[in-house]
C-alpha cells in the first residue's frame, strides 16, 4: 500500500492525543504530515500508519484533511479548523447551514423549541448542525430528522466512542438519514470535559448562523457563540425569562447584540427565504458556499457592490468571484447594474 498525507496525519493525530497546538507546531516545521511522521516516527516505533488506517477503513470512516476538496468550505475559512475531520456518514450539505445549540438541562418548552425551528428549517433545505448532546442538541438533531432534512452532529470524543451513549439510536438515525457524525480527535483518545468545548468551534465552524437556546450563564452553548463571534457569523437568540436561570447567558448575549428570534421565520427571513419559498430553496435556489458568502455580504451593504468591493469583504479568490457572479445573475439570484451586484 502507497502511503498517503491522510495515512501519516492519522498517526500523528494518534501520537499527538489529537493535540492541535503540537500537530500546528509540527506542521509549520515539516510542511507536509509524510515530513512530520519522519521527523517523529523515531518516538512511537508501536505505532503503524498502516495498521491504524485499516481499523479507519473497517469502521467506514473517512478522513478528510484541510487540502481535501470535500473538507467543507465554511469550516475550511474559520480560524484555527481542524487539520482533519474523521467523518461517519455524508458531510456534503448545501448552505446556508444553521448551528442550534443550548443546555443540556433544558426545559421540556427549550427541547420543543429547539425542534420547532430545526423541524422547520430542515423543511426549508436548510442543514442543522449540532453536537449530539442531550437537552437542546438532541432535540435540534430530531426536529431535523422528522422531516427528512439534513443533520451533522459534532463529537466532543472519537467515533469509536460516541458520547452520550443514551443518543445512539439519535446517531444511527442521523446515519440512516444521509446525514453525518464528525470529529477532530482519532480513534481510542482518552477524552477530557475541555474536548466539548473546542468542539464547538467546528459547530459553529459548519454553520452560517448559530441560534442559541436556552444558555445558562456558564454553559457550552455560550463557548459556541464566541467562537461564532470570532468566525464572523451570525449568531441568533431565544429570549427568555430573566428569573429563569437557563436564560442568563441567552439574555446576556442579546444584550451584547445577538438577534433576538422568536419564530422560525425571523431566520428565514435572514437567508431571504419565506415560509412560501421553502420548496424553492430545496431545489432551484440552492446556493453552494461561495455563493452564500456573496448573497450575505451584499444583503449587509447599504448600496450596490463592484467587484473589487465584494473581492474586499467576501475575501473570495477574484475568479471564484466573477464566475459565481455570473451564475448567481443568470439564476436571478442577485441583479447586475452597470458593474454594480445587489440582491435582486
Amino acid at each position: 500500500m502507497t502511503l498517503t498525507e491522510q495515512h501519516y496525519y492519522n498517526a500523528l493525530n494518534i501520537l499527538y492525543g489529537g493535540n492541535y497546538s503540537r500537530l500546528k507546531k509540527i506542521q509549520k516545521q515539516c510542511q507536509s504530515w509524510k515530513k512530520a511522521w519522519s521527523a517523529e516516527s523515531k518516538n512511537c516505533a508501536d505505532l503503524n500508519p498502516e495498521k491504524e488506517w485499516a481499523r479507519l477503513k473497517t469502521s467506514n470512516v473517512k478522513l478528510l484533511l484541510q487540502t481535501d476538496v470535500s473538507y467543507p468550505f465554511f469550516l475550511k475559512n474559520a480560524p484555527t479548523p481542524p487539520f482533519g475531520i474523521y467523518v461517519l456518514g455524508n458531510i456534503d450539505y448545501q448552505q446556508p447551514a444553521v448551528a442550534i445549540v443550548g443546555t443540556r438541562a433544558a426545559t421540556p418548552a427549550g427541547k420543543e423549541t429547539a425542534r420547532i425551528f430545526a423541524r422547520t428549517l430542515a423543511n426549508a433545505g436548510i442543514p442543522i448542525i449540532s453536537g449530539l448532546a442531550m437537552g437542546i442538541d438532541a432535540a435540534a438533531h430530531s426536529g431535523a430528522l422528522e422531516v427528512g432534512g439534513k443533520t451533522i452532529a459534532v463529537l466532543g470524543t472519537p467515533l469509536n466512542n460516541l458520547y452520550p451513549k443514551q443518543n445512539e439510536n439519535l446517531a444511527k438515525q442521523i446515519l440512516k438519514s444521509d446525514g453525518a457524525i464528525i470529529s477532530e480527535f482519532p480513534f481510542n483518545r482518552e477524552y477530557t470535559p475541555s474536548d466539548f468545548l473546542v468542539r464547538n468551534r467546528i459547530i459553529s465552524g459548519l454553520a452560517d448562523a448559530t441560534l442559541v437556546i436556552e444558555a445558562p450563564e456558564k454553559s457550552g452553548a455560550l463557548a459556541t457563540a464566541k467562537f461564532a463571534l470570532d468566525q464572523n457569523r451570525e449568531i441568533f437568540v431565544v429570549p427568555g425569562n430573566i428569573n429563569n436561570k437557563n436564560y442568563a447567558g441567552s439574555n446576556g448575549l442579546i444584550k451584547a447584540g445577538a438577534a433576538i428570534v422568536t419564530e422560525p421565520k425571523d431566520i428565514l427571513d435572514y437567508f431571504g427565504l419565506t415560509q412560501k419559498e421553502t420548496t424553492a430553496m430545496a431545489t432551484e435556489r440552492k446556493m453552494d458556499a461561495p455563493e452564500t458568502i456573496i448573497f450575505q455580504n451584499l444583503k449587509k451593504q447599504p448600496a450596490e457592490c463592484t467587484v473589487e468591493k465584494l473581492a474586499e469583504i467576501t475575501k473570495l479568490e477574484i475568479n471564484i468571484l466573477n464566475q459565481t457572479l455570473a451564475l448567481m445573475t443568470i439564476r436571478g439570484i442577485i441583479k447586475e447594474l452597470n458593474g454594480k451586484y445587489f440582491i435582486n
